[in-house]
């Protein structure tokens, strides 16, 4: 009897503790941009790999690299690139910051369907975000007051709009601040007179997209360069990844990761689905 407890024993010691090393958590926090692809990459990756729990949330790239330099998150979705004074204050906290790019993304200015406008210049769209524009009819439009609807603060999105389009310019205190893309979204689609940003995988049949300096946002003219807003998306990691952090960020970057990437309609960077997103380009 005491041989078999034994025995039972030291079975469950084998077991439980290869169990307990195979169930491990993983949080990731950050960009609404990236929101997308990180759930559809966590969901097949645990669905692979049943011992492994990730939980995600989206609030922005500044709260997601935040999370990242107080060691709440073990990776940090951004929209954007870390900034001087993160990285500085990151290694005071012992972190460093690794970027890796999982995609390209094409920000995308967005109208209700109704507005007769399809494209502005980035002079344009510059004007309009800091209220110097403020009438449809001034870009070709209707004889309709400008809605303004932007990203709050601590959006990577906001960022790269600031940079991209407004070099750095200050957005009109009369803008409308969205904690997420789909709330721009939902925000410009029941507003006739609105304007708004996200990035390419948002754009939905509730509102349209408008070209920029005559180009589309599109993976075309993002691979190219040709559009004037197009940026990465990163995931950061404190250092070089390791275990089951590694593993998963190498499957984001995998043909069927990337495969995923196209799917929530960005723009791959690697593998089998960038190859095949070239051929069609060239098609075209």
């Amino acid at each position: 009897m005491v041989r078999k407890l034994l025995a039972v024993g030291l079975i469950w010691l084998i077991f439980g503790t290869n169990l307990a090393v195979a169930a491990e958590n993983v949080v990731i926090k950050g960009s609404t941009t990236v929101l997308p692809v990180a759930q559809a990459a966590l969901e097949a990756y645990m669905k692979a790999h049943p011992g492994v729990n990730i939980s995600l949330s989206g609030a922005g790239s500044g709260d997601g690299i935040k999370a990242l330099i107080d060691k709440s998150t073990v990776i940090a979705n951004s929209s954007r690139e870390i900034k001087d004074n993160e990285i500085t204050l990151a290694r005071e906290k012992g972190v460093n910051p690794v970027a890796h790019t999982i995609a390209i993304d094409a920000l995308t200015p967005i109208v209700h369907p109704k507005n007769k406008v399809n494209g502005l210049t980035i002079d344009q769209l510059s004007q309009i975000y800091q209220g110097k524009i403020t009438n449809w009819k001034e870009v070709g439009g209707d004889d309709l007051t400008i809605i303004v609807v932007s990203r709050d603060s601590s959006s990577g999105t906001f960022e790269a709009w600031g940079h991209l389009v407004l070099n750095n310019a200050k957005v009109t205190p009369k803008a409308q601040l969205q904690a997420s893309n789909g709330a721009v979204v939902q925000a410009v689609s029941k507003n006739r007179y609105a304007i708004g940003y996200v990035g390419m995988g948002y754009v939905n049949k509730a509102v349209k997209g408008l070209t920029v300096n005559g180009i589309p946002a599109s993976a075309k003219t993002a691979l190219s360069k040709e559009y004037p807003i197009a940026r990465p998306l990163y995931m950061y990691t404190n250092g070089q990844p390791e275990g089951v952090v590694a593993d998963f960020i190498k499957f984001v970057l995998s043909p069927a990761g990337q495969k995923l990437v196209v799917k929530e309609g960005f723009v791959p960077i690697t593998g089998e689905a960038k190859e095949k997103t070239s051929k069609k380009i060239k098609k075209q």
